[in-house]
């Protein structure tokens, strides 16, 4: 799918828009804030500059934060 094809998908359907935006606000707001807690300043910074729709924020949360003994907590 090209740049185009997605304009046009979104357009003809905007609450697709809106499940995109939340899908990324959502994974944005649990990384930053495993970032934060783990005083981990680079990843936080790359977090907050970087807009990937969730990508970089499930790859930070999958490979890179310091876990315990929950997923989420």
């Amino acid at each position: 799918m090209d740049a185009t094809s997605l304009a046009q998908a979104l357009q003809a359907n905007p609450v697709l828009l809106y499940v995109l935006i939340a899908w990324s606000i959502v994974w944005k707001a649990i990384a930053l804030w495993h970032a934060a807690r783990n005083s981990q300043l680079g990843w936080y910074i790359v977090l907050v500059v970087i807009n990937t729709v969730g990508i970089l924020e499930i790859i930070y949360l999958l490979f890179f934060r310091k876990r315990k003994t929950g997923l989420w907590y």
